[in-house]
């Protein structure tokens, strides 16, 4: 199947490439469509290629040494993952699943220093990539060292509306499905803990939520929930 250029022009990886270097790169690549909670590759496994979400969402999900599954961020459209290469690494760190149906290019690792000569943009995305998932991920290493439960969710709430929120007439609504138990991971607690806190913001006005759907309706009131300068909900 022929890949048409406008499905990555425009794109951060691709900013600047001509029409010639976007064909090359589409040539080098193939498109894959992964159902709902299907893995795209998974933790340890020898990483032989990287990939561009074209749409959907991954849900990256790295397993603890005592075998705790801790949900560490979510991928969105536009975004390169399973960037071993720019680590310099041979494994995938973490275990990518498609949180919804999801569609996305794949290359082999061998294209990779050919696109960073070629595409000037290619590698600054890359490495700027690694370097907010690093960040997100110092970030939830101090929330669950140093935070109380009701800080570290309404930390991880904001940081996915930051990242996947969509605005609607309620709110800022999480732009896929959540479930609490995927929040619970996210945050080092447990299900009943998640349960109770959203049950108390929705009372106190701050969220709604249903079955994997969460919309922030007053983000500044969550934001003092997470600096915790908010009436806190009792345990």
């Amino acid at each position: 199947m022929t890949l048409d250029k406008s499905l990555i022009a425009g794109l951060a990886p691709f900013a600047g490439a001509d029409g010639q270097d976007l064909e090359m790169i589409l040539s080098r690549a193939r498109s894959a469509r992964f159902a709902k909670n299907s893995a795209v590759f998974s933790q340890g496994e020898t990483a032989t290629s990287f990939f561009l979400l074209l749409s959907g969402h991954i849900r990256v999900v790295r397993a603890s040494p005592e075998g705790h599954q801790v949900i560490a961020r979510y991928i969105n459209e536009g975004e390169l993952f399973g960037i071993a290469m720019a680590m310099g690494i041979e494994n995938y760190p973490a275990t990518a699943m498609a949180a919804v149906d999801c569609v996305a290019l794949i290359w082999p690792n061998s294209v990779w220093h050919e696109f960073q000569s070629r595409i000037p943009a290619f590698s600054a995305s890359a490495y700027g990539t690694i370097g907010a998932r690093l960040r997100d991920t110092q970030e939830q290493v101090l929330a669950l060292s140093s935070q109380q439960v009701e800080q570290r969710v309404a930390h991880a709430l904001l940081r996915i509306v930051r990242q996947s929120g969509r605005k609607t007439a309620d709110g800022i609504e999480i732009d896929f499905p959540i479930s609490r138990q995927d929040i619970a991971e996210m945050t080092g607690t447990t299900l009943h803990t998640v349960s109770r806190l959203l049950r108390a913001w929705e009372e106190e006005g701050l969220v709604r939520s249903g079955r994997q759907k969460v919309v922030i309706t007053d983000p500044h009131a969550l934001v003092l929930v997470a600096e915790s300068r908010h009436g806190k909900s009792k345990d």
